[in-house]
This record gives C-alpha cells, structure tokens and sequence, in this order.
C-alpha cells in the first residue's frame, strides 16, 4: 500500500513544510558547519604557500611529499579548476589525482615513470594557470608582503571553501537524516547492526537495521554484479520467512533545481534491484527539503514511494 505517492492532494503541504524544515536546520546548523569548513581551509592554504614557497616551487619533488596541496593548488588558478578540468587539461590520470587529494598519498600501483609524468604535467600546468591578480609577487624579484599573502590566502580559501560547500552540506544532511530514522527505530525497539555483520542484506534478522549496506544487483544489458550502496536497510519485526527487508534512500534538497536534475537515479536503483530481485523489493525515498510536484510526480511514475522527514511516523504504514 502507498504511504504517500498515490495522495498527490497532500504533496503541496507536504512540500511546503519539507522546505521550512530544511531551511530551519540550515539556519541553525548550516553556518557552525561552514566556519569548521572555513578555518579547516584556511590552515590548508597557509600550509600549501608555505611548502611551494608562496607558489614558487609545485614541482615534482613537492608533489610527491605533500599530495594533499592539489586541492588548494586547483584554487590557485586564473579560472580555478573543477578537478576533472585539471585532469583534461594536464592529461593525467584521474586516479592520480583522486588519490592526492582524498587520500593524500600517491597511487601505490602507478609505475614511477608515469607518475613522474604526470607530475610534472599538473606542476606545470598550475604554475602556467597561477592567477596573476592573487599572487602578484610571481615574476617580480621581491617577496611577497605579508598583507600581500593574507589577500591571496584568504580568496583562495573562500574559493576552496565554496567547492567543498554543497557536499559538505550533503554529508552533513545525511548524517542527521540517519541519526533521525536510527533514533526512531531504536525507540520502537530495533536493533543496530555493523556492515561487517551482515553476510546478506536479505537475511537480516527481524527487528534489526543497518546503515550503508552494500545490496547485489545485476548490471542492465549485462551478466555481471555491482555493489549498490543503500542508506538504510531494515528488516521488519514481523517479516515473514523469505521477505525482503525495507530498504530506504535519504535525500535531502537545498533548492528544486538540483532534485529534477538528480531524479532518475533513484528510477534506475528500483529498475536494477527489480531486475534482481522481482516486483516485491520495497525501496523508498526519505525527503528532507526541496522536493517539488514535478520530482514527486515522476518517482511515483517509477512506483517509488517516499516518508517525509517531517511525518516520520509514517515509517509504521511501511510495517515499521
């Protein structure tokens, strides 16, 4: 039975309360989270002017001691660079440049003269890129004044800052989004399980759930397997034997633009885990935020049906 898709006369309500209680938690949380990010950003500027000499020296040698200043580097730019536009540019291997800057360290299986290579290609590109209005010292005989400095240093980490914003604010949202399913089935008396405890998603034991679990389904057009990563699984407490536990996507929304665009990931995870596991699979949305009748309306297309965080209880019409 459908909680909230098949009732499109609630979705404007619905809608309108959703966003007021994104916007109030963005209101009280949002800012905290943004200077944490901020002042972390600011050390790792001043970190990377101190190792490349104030932008003076981003060669190999660099490169390979300090993987994590590429990040900073790529805002150091006149465009600054999207990660994926500095791999096109300097023709390096994406895998290089992921591993430095997630990881801070370099890739263990590329062969040394490759990464040499490559190395030295994001080197020069940066030092060709460096913005000529934000360190102004480059190419004068004169070091950089301290004011000088902190100008650069300060828009470099605004830039870095804003490129980190929206996913930080994605991260933060989901957290709490599983905070608030987790709070509410361990008070109706549901247990918490580790990953690593769970052989099968689809064995769990009744009245247990878990976070981030990986599910087996099969590739569209195609004989293998993939990992599909779901937020939260929950085997009910009165599942019957052979019964599929309720699987259950977060999402959360800051503007309705970005929703539409996203939409039919979620119609492709229905498709590839019906494929698998047949029409009975039950796979819903968590909403929080921007979610508009045009996004409402074409998930309900695709059978998918959602709880809105503001109406959590509704959790008990899916045999919670």
């Amino acid at each position: 039975m459908a909680v909230n898709s098949s009732k499109p006369e609630q979705w404007k309500q619905d809608i309108a309360a959703s966003v007021d209680m994104y916007n109030d938690w963005f209101m009280r949380s949002a800012p905290a989270a943004f200077r944490q990010t901020r002042e972390r950003t600011a050390k790792e500027v001043e970190n990377m002017l101190i190792v490349t000499r104030n932008l003076t020296n981003v060669g190999i040698e660099l490169l390979q001691r300090e993987p994590s200043v590429l990040s900073s580097l790529r805002m150091s730019t006149c465009p600054p660079l999207a990660r994926d536009r500095l791999i096109g540019l300097a023709g390096v291997s994406k895998n290089l440049v992921t591993t430095m800057e997630k990881s801070n360290r370099l890739p263990s299986k590329m062969a040394q003269a490759e990464l040499d290579r490559d190395l030295k290609k994001i080197g020069k590109t940066i030092e060709q890129m460096a913005d000529p209005d934000l360190f102004i010292w480059l190419g004068r005989k004169t070091d950089p004044t301290e004011r000088e400095l902190f100008r650069a240093a300060t828009i470099v980490a605004d830039r870095l800052c804003g490129a980190e914003a929206n996913p930080m604010l994605r991260n933060a949202q989901e957290q709490r989004q599983l905070c608030a399913i987790g709070d509410w089935l361990s008070g109706k008396g549901y247990r918490y399980k580790h990953p690593q405890e769970i052989e099968q998603f689809d064995k769990l034991t009744p009245g247990t759930y878990s976070f981030h679990l990986n599910v087996i389904v099969n590739q569209e057009n195609s004989d293998k397997s993939i990992n599909m990563p779901v937020d939260t699984v929950v085997m009910p407490k009165l599942a019957k034997r052979g019964e599929l536990p309720l699987l259950i996507e977060a999402k959360s929304a800051g503007d309705f633009t970005n929703v539409n665009k996203r939409r039919k990931e979620e119609a492709t995870k229905i498709n590839q885990l019906r494929q698998t596991y047949g029409g009975d699979v039950r796979f819903i949305l968590f909403l929080c935020g921007y979610f508009d009748g045009g996004y409402l309306g074409y998930e309900a297309a695709e059978g998918i049906d959602w709880v809105w965080e503001h109406r959590i209880e509704d959790f008990k019409k899916l045999g919670l």
